[in-house]
């Protein structure tokens, strides 16, 4: 992927991506895969932390969309791009906007399909999988906060519509509980940014530019939604 970012993106951070695998200290309480952010002063590149915990556990048909998730095109172009912008104020660099940051996220599974990663039949499943995953979020989140569902109702939708285990489905149910509507995020936003982007081809026509669609989705800082479609509208 690194080798084809010209083809996506005319603003590209100057920080480095590196991938490490999650300190033994703390590998048994954090996720699969995350993302951290450069040093502001660039003493730091950002990082792409891989879990080894468990590797029984870790379905290797998901680890490619993962890696585009959590690394690149993902969140280390969004958000180092985004603390190096020079023209805007210390807190836009650092805005946590949950479905501009997590849309990007899975935003950035789709692109590569587009350019014709994925040639692994399995890997293109885990893509699927994870998509699927981030939609059935919008139910089952719903479910509990509008519709009154109990914790098992919610454990019950992720086991019978994903291929997940039952201790994703688990985990991800308790989330919902005490974190209501921040899981739906990840597929809100990415809608939203195939949404504009067909706008924009739309009403550009062949004067549409992917890169140039990108450059204004990422070098404004983080962006409530509604705040991103008025400036790819302008």
């Amino acid at each position: 992927m690194k080798t084809r970012l010209d083809e996506l993106f005319i603003t590209k951070p100057k920080a480095d991506l590196k991938v490490k695998a999650v300190e033994g200290f703390r590998e048994k309480s954090a996720g699969k895969a995350f993302y951290q952010q450069p040093a502001l002063d660039g003493s730091r590149p950002g990082t792409y932390y891989a879990n080894l915990y468990d590797m029984a556990s870790m379905p290797t048909y998901q680890m490619e969309a993962l890696a585009y998730h959590e690394g690149i095109p993902g969140h280390h172009m969004q958000i180092a791009i985004a603390q190096e912008l020079k023209e805007v104020p210390m807190f836009r660099k650092f805005g946590r906007y949950t479905a501009y940051v997590e849309g990007w996220g899975l935003y950035s599974e789709f692109i590569p399909k587009e350019m014709g990663f994925y040639a692994d039949p399995y890997s293109d499943f885990g893509r699927l999988a994870m998509e699927l995953w981030r939609a059935c979020r919008l139910v089952v989140d719903t479910g509990i906060h509008a519709k009154k569902w109990t914790r098992e109702q919610g454990i019950k939708y992720y086991i019978d519509n994903t291929p997940n285990a039952e201790l994703d489905a688990v985990k991800m149910v308790e989330r919902h509980i005490v974190m209501p509507s921040q899981a739906t995020a990840y597929k809100i936003g990415m809608l939203k940014i195939l949404e504009l982007r067909k706008k924009a081809k739309d009403a550009l026509g062949d004067k549409f530019d992917i890169r140039k669609f990108h450059d204004v989705v990422l070098t404004n800082g983080p962006l409530p939604l509604n705040v991103l479609e008025n400036l790819v509208d302008n």
